[in-house]
């Protein structure tokens, strides 16, 4: 009880003392590189004192911080903005293209991780994929690689999707439809993806897609580890949730509760899985989970870590966008029509070959990312000293976020129509023909899916799921929000995107003319 007694006191009294004195003492200054004559009268630029830096501002702009960096980032001359983090730390945000290259792909070995990321998110994400650098990654990412080659997807869209479609999503939605249900979109997206992820990357069904939609202590773990995870990047000081970890109190106690269970569920399918290996000579199919247990890397905490990863990448980030797709669509009826027709060209149950060919399903679903990115921001931390193309000098051990948000809302990178939902910006006719070919665009004016060698494994795989998911639903049934006229979601951000409080909607039978 005393550790505890002194904790509180140290963080609740001494912090805030020092805090407002440092305050009282100091004068703001605000960074070079702004331009106040550009700043909208809603936009302060962020004040910057000894010691604590711009934590001030960054405390009361967290709620919305995705905007708020994106709007000094935007408003910078070159688009790209140095935050000053407490005790003398910087962090750079950037919304520059030639940057983004310099340190996704031409300085790739200086821009890693690094520690400051990994400690911080090591507790939920373990040493898997997405938390680690250098040959740890590159093993993991060669043997990942298997399972994104054209058998794989073809055995994805033809059969895992589509059963997941026809047999559970449909039916949920048929019958929303019929009883005038409001359902939470998000969640029921998540749910399809998490099966998804399950089935294709460890061969395990855990029919969390299910009629009575109950929500599994997993998934609530999941959820929770998720949040205070990414809530931890917030604190004045990493020792401050550090201290709490080692009492093991506060958010700390939940996150360790939450992982404990989230752990658990990924090593009852790691053994599960070696169970099947054991038992069995050779495997109908052989899933990512098969592939690195058979490498000679069976450790069961490692092989968790990857599970656990994956889980993350398949079960968020493709929900996240497939959610903010069909609000746009209602937004955008023209557009919606224009899929509607392509959908409606295929067959009723197309397999890889016509999924593949809905281009302008394709290029509406890229310009929604545009707008609404699965993963806004990414973070790379400077492993030496270095100098930006844009001449933004770069301390070691400084970080560097590509700003994904800001980039889709950059007028210099998308021109003055920005704000407008336009599939085809991404489309261009084929000569002599009414057909449309789709064009992609530079990864790092568009780093969606990263870029360089830190490339996304499964964006060919992710387009190919979210193209079956809407050509399944769109066919049949038109989606509409169940909220105030007027009222715009939130677009919010832990580790991946969400929409603030879920997507309800109603589902209606659609019309067939």
């Amino acid at each position: 009880m005393l550790p505890q007694l002194l904790a509180s006191f140290f963080l609740f009294f001494c912090f805030p003392l020092i805090f407002f004195l440092l305050r009282s003492l100091t004068t703001s200054s605000a960074p070079k590189t702004t331009n106040k004559k550009l700043l909208p009268a809603s936009t302060a630029l962020p004040k910057s004192y000894p010691l604590i830096g711009s934590h001030l501002d960054i405390k009361a702009n967290f709620h919305r911080r995705i905007q708020w960096f994106s709007d000094l980032v935007l408003l910078s001359p070159t688009s790209t903005f140095t935050l000053h983090r407490p005790l003398g730390e910087q962090q750079i945000f950037t919304a520059n293209p030639a940057v983004v290259q310099h340190i996704l792909k031409t300085h790739f070995p200086i821009y890693q991780k690094g520690p400051n990321v990994t400690t911080t998110v090591t507790d939920f994400l373990g040493n898997g994929i997405f938390n680690i650098d250098g040959d740890a990654w590159k093993f993991q990412r060669q043997i990942a690689s298997h399972q994104f080659n054209t058998k794989s997807l073809r055995q994805f869209v033809e059969h895992v999707v589509d059963t997941e479609l026809n047999h559970r999503l449909i039916p949920i939605l048929a019958t929303a439809a019929s009883q005038n249900q409001i359902l939470d979109l998000e969640d029921i997206l998540q749910r399809f993806a998490f099966d998804n992820i399950c089935k294709i990357a460890f061969g395990f069904d855990p029919h969390h897609l299910s009629p009575s939609l109950e929500q599994s202590k997993f998934a609530q773990a999941f959820e929770e580890a998720t949040q205070i995870s990414s809530r931890r990047f917030a604190y004045l000081l990493p020792i401050i949730w550090k201290i709490q970890k080692l009492l093991n109190f506060g958010s700390e106690k939940r996150l360790r509760e939450a992982v404990s269970e989230v752990r658990e569920f990924a090593k009852n399918i790691v053994r599960e899985k070696k169970r099947e290996l054991s038992e069995k000579s050779a495997l109908e199919s052989v899933d990512m989970l098969s592939r690195f247990l058979s490498s000679g890397h069976s450790d069961e905490d490692f092989v968790t870590d990857i599970v656990i990863s994956f889980i993350l990448a398949g079960k968020d980030t493709t929900s996240a966008a497939l959610t903010w797709f069909f609000w746009l669509l209602w937004k955008n009826p023209e557009e919606e029509e224009k899929i509607v027709k392509e959908i409606r060209e295929t067959s009723e149950a197309p397999g890889y070959e016509e999924v593949k060919d809905m281009v302008y399903t394709h290029a509406a679903l890229s310009e929604s990312m545009r707008l609404y990115p699965p993963v806004p921001l990414d973070t790379k931390e400077a492993m030496e000293d270095d100098v930006l193309p844009d001449g933004t000098v770069v301390k070691k051990g400084s970080r560097v976020t590509y700003h994904v948000y800001a980039m889709g809302r950059s007028e210099k990178l998308w021109g003055p129509d920005w704000a407008e939902y336009k599939p085809e910006r991404w489309l261009e006719r084929i000569e002599g023909e009414k057909q449309w070919r789709y064009v992609g665009r530079d990864p790092f004016r568009y780093p969606v899916f990263q870029a360089g060698p830190r490339v996304c494994l499964g964006k060919e795989m992710a387009y190919m799921q979210m193209k079956r998911v809407v050509g399944g639903i769109m066919r049949r049934f038109k989606v509409v929000p169940a909220i105030e006229e007027g009222v715009e979601p939130e677009f919010i951000s832990f580790l991946t995107a969400k929409m603030k409080g879920g997507f309800p909607v109603r589902i209606q039978e659609r019309i067939q003319t």
